[in-house]
């Protein structure tokens, strides 16, 4: 017994949920080359950036976007929202630039946000390399990785947040004490802001005002 539809019907409402669009075909990344993880001689020299996320009580998920300088392992921003583009990241650095100068490099992984083509253009502009690590091989980013950790089991892991104000806040408070009163063993046990200071102090860097 045949069925009381016919496939100019089937095809007809098959268009009308609109199940008839194109697939898109994975984008192929270009070879990604290893780089050697070296430690830069100077501040702005190399940067690291990556993204984290987590959820606050109600289940609301929520995303940070870190950036350390990899000299002194001083954590310049953490980005918290919901949602954070390419264009989020612009204004990032745009406001890192007033406070401190660009980064020679910035060291990342493949994420959409890391590969956009207003993020790449404004890098261009400004005279930045973007270096992006092998995919699947998180530690050619090691010193964010570290980073990112120790922010996951001191704050994320640690606190129920209800709101991003919560977030914020803490974390700012955070981060006062990572990078003031913290000392790294290998900044040879002084804080990030210790580490700049004794480098500018023998040198004439000085930071953006």
């Amino acid at each position: 017994m045949g069925h009381p539809w016919n496939h100019k019907r089937v095809y007809r409402v098959y268009c009308n949920l609109r199940l008839n669009q194109k697939r898109r075909a994975k984008r192929r990344l270009p070879k990604r080359e290893k780089q050697p993880l070296l430690v830069p001689q100077k501040p702005n020299q190399v940067w690291s950036a990556d993204f984290m996320s987590d959820t606050l009580y109600a289940g609301n998920r929520f995303r940070t976007f870190n950036v350390i300088d990899d000299f002194n392992r001083e954590c310049l921003a953490v980005e918290i929202d919901t949602s954070i583009t390419g264009k989020r990241l612009i204004r990032v650095f745009e406001r890192l630039r007033l406070e401190r100068g660009l980064p020679e490099v910035i060291r990342c992984d493949n994420g959409p946000e890391f590969l956009s083509g207003d993020f790449v253009a404004w890098a261009e502009s400004v005279g930045i390399i973007i270096q992006y690590i092998q995919p699947g091989e998180p530690n050619q980013n090691a010193y964010i990785e570290r980073f990112n950790r120790t922010y996951r089991e001191e704050v994320l892991s640690l606190y129920l947040f209800r709101n991003l104000k919560e977030v914020r806040e803490i974390t700012y408070w955070w981060l006062n004490d990572y990078n003031e009163l913290r000392p790294h063993d290998s900044l040879g046990d002084m804080t990030p802001a210790e580490y700049m200071e004794n480098y500018t102090g023998n040198s004439t860097f000085k930071l953006s005002t």
